[in-house]
């Protein structure tokens, strides 16, 4: 049974729970034990007898060898073989071996194998854990199968052991850094777009950063040994701190956890209550640790759950100076209260610095709201103005004829004609009848300037006062580098350039954060002092954790943090993000070729802001360790003309 069924609760593909199994010519019976009786969900059981070798099997060729598989396929109904079975390759091959006959064998094993996975209509098979360190003949096998497989999983066991430099004894049997194994495999793989990683959980763990690295990875399971658990004071199996966390992150990721191993736990209960006569499954304890900690996770805020479908889809990012946006999208926007509250508090604020208390019945501010849209703003402006019992004009700047209407219709409907004067003209371009006091705009991008702010404001302070505020009053954008197996393997199965050189909004979820952000591009208004000069650019270094191991980088997550006046800020950069705002994802910048690195080696990244004389664009590359292509999006840039 699920685990979140147990709960009431389900947090996506996580709910299923697996159990290793050892070959058994009676499928029906194992299934019976393991999922029946057992509860588990399905069983991971080898596909083929462990003894079978093809070279020793006597016949008149290979097309008369019968293979010694686990059972027929009519022993089971196709959805049962698809929805209660993973296939385990055979352990025993090693297609690097120096031994020619093993080599052989183990080829002609594996394709085997597959070839009756397929058939059977599986969803996964685990492919055992690459012997030694050199696995190239092994890669390109599983990347030759990968090409002629369309809905067959595979899943590469690799053990979760430290790398080299943490403080815990090493269970790794020579292997320093796990992680290395698998970046080493799935590199050699064209086709690793198909391919998973299925990580055995140890009873040592490396380190928190060491760990950190794998949320960004396509691990499809963690297989949790018994040896990993402890023993609470009643005798039954539990697990430290550290693995519970782990558990929950891969439970967050939509990993499965698969128990295996022998149970170490002996409760005495040899038959089930619930079934007289019947064997209870050792490994039922453990199962319901397991379903424990599932339940135990705290629901997702309802805007989390909104945002589900969101969750490391590939948008273009919004042109709202060369497109006009349509009703769905602002009422999203206008959704967020958080970021109109931030508004509201700044206007406030600037409203009190522009008019002191004593002639607050004299003076009436001039206000111009530039991108208008449907009206939050204007509405945010005068709330302010409320609460601070200041005298206030308004003009609504909006270039988009349709929000215009609606921006009509609210100006009416709340008896603001007095107070508030729509202009529906781009604000690049408008003649204003008198200078502003406040300048009011809402045209930050998940980046801060990527979706044209500074060519629009540079365009519309000439008609703000030379004291006149501006909110927001500046705004920096920022990248880190991050691990995005899913985000980058998305972009490849574009197959051409144009999709690596595309700045896309993302809701990032399955990602691995390798370096703390720094900082980009600032813009400052009102730019009055200097010479407008819109182009950037910026040189950076990251450096990985000294306990972190090496990391592949697919590209670069941004944000931006802005100041809206004074004290009042407003971003997504993780470090100083506003609480509960959501109307900005992050924007990833992807790799063309991932670029590994070490934690003694530094990331020397460059950046460019680009401007022409109607389009504005972004360049990046990486010159350290290796040098990347340069990424251009010219061919995709935001239009500054009409």
């Amino acid at each position: 049974m699920p685990l979140g069924e147990r709960g009431g609760w389900e947090r996506t593909e996580s709910r299923y729970c697996g159990v290793e199994t050892d070959f058994s010519n009676d499928v029906t019976h194992l299934l019976n034990f393991n999922i029946s009786t057992g509860g588990f969900d399905y069983v991971l059981a080898p596909l083929v007898d462990p003894s079978y070798r093809p070279s020793l099997v006597e016949g008149n060729g290979v097309d008369t060898q019968v293979l010694p598989v686990c059972g027929s396929d009519l022993v089971l109904s196709p959805s049962q073989w698809s929805s209660h079975v993973v296939g385990k390759i055979s352990s025993w091959i090693d297609l690097d071996s120096e031994d020619e006959v093993l080599r052989m064998d183990s080829e002609t094993t594996l394709k085997q194998e597959i070839a009756w996975a397929t058939h059977l209509s599986l969803q996964a098979c685990l492919l055992p854990t690459p012997k030694g360190k050199s696995c190239a003949n092994y890669a390109r096998c599983v990347n030759q199968i990968l090409q002629g497989l369309t809905t067959l999983q595979l899943w590469l066991r690799v053990p979760l052991v430290k790398s080299e430099g943490d403080s815990m004894d090493d269970t790794s049997e020579g292997l320093n850094d796990s992680w290395e194994l698998w970046n080493s495999f799935r590199l050699l793989c064209e086709h690793d777009s198909k391919l998973s990683v299925a990580l055995d959980v140890l009873s040592t763990l490396p380190s928190e950063t060491s760990l950190g690295r794998w949320m960004g990875e396509s691990v499809r399971a963690a297989i949790l040994s018994t040896d990993a658990f402890l023993t609470n004071a009643r005798g039954y199996p539990c697990l430290s701190k550290r693995h519970q966390k782990l558990i929950a992150g891969f439970f967050d990721h939509a990993a499965q956890v698969v128990i295996c191993g022998k149970p170490v736990h002996n409760l005495q209960k040899p038959l089930d209550s619930s079934s007289e006569g019947t064997e209870k499954n050792p490994l039922r304890i453990y199962l319901d640790y397991v379903a424990y900690l599932f339940q135990k996770m705290e629901s997702l805020p309802e805007q989390e759950r909104i945002e589900l479908g969101y969750r490391d889809f590939l948008q273009a990012p919004l042109q709202p100076l060369m497109d006009n946006l349509e009703a769905q999208t602002y009422e999203t926007f206008e959704r967020d209260s958080v970021k109109y509250i931030q508004y509201q508090r700044a206007v406030e604020k600037a409203l009190v610095d522009r008019v002191p208390d004593e002639k607050a019945s004299e003076l009436t501010t001039v206000l111009m709201v530039v991108g208008a849209g449907r009206g939050p703003l204007v509405r945010a402006s005068l709330q302010a103005a409320e609460e601070t019992d200041r005298k206030l004009k308004v003009y609504a700047v909006e270039k988009n004829p349709n929000a215009v209407v609606t921006l009509h219709n609210l100006v009416k409907m709340e008896g603001w004609e007095d107070v508030v004067t729509i202009i529906s003209c781009d604000m690049r371009f408008w003649n204003a009848p008198e200078q502003a006091d406040i300048l009011v705009s809402e045209l930050l991008g998940s980046f801060g300037d990527n979706e044209l702010s500074p060519e629009c404001l540079d365009g519309a302070q000439r008609f703000l006062k030379p004291d006149g505020i501006s909110i927001p009053s500046s705004y920096t954008s920022f990248i880190q580098p991050i691990t995005a197996s899913k985000l980058y393997n998305d972009v490849k199965a574009h197959k051409d350039l144009a999709h690596f050189e595309t700045a896309y909004v993302v809701k990032l979820h399955s990602v691995a954060k390798l370096a703390p952000s720094q900082s980009v591009f600032t813009f400052t208004h009102p730019n009055f002092s200097t010479k407008v000069n819109n182009q950037r650019y910026k040189k950076l270094q990251f450096s990985l954790p000294s306990d972190a191991g090496s990391a592949l980088v697919h590209g670069f997550a941004g944000y931006f943090d802005s100041v809206l006046y004074k004290d009042v800020h407003l971003g997504i950069e993780p470090t100083t993000a506003t609480p509960n705002m959501f109307s900005w994802f992050p924007i990833f910048f992807p790799l063309r070729k991932p670029v590994e690195v070490h934690p003694d080696t530094p990331l020397e990244v460059h950046f460019w802001r680009c401007c022409g004389s109607s389009k504005v664009w972004y360049e990046w590359s990486v010159s350290s360790p290796t040098p990347s292509p340069m990424h251009n999006t010219n061919g995709r840039s935001y239009w500054v003309g009409l």
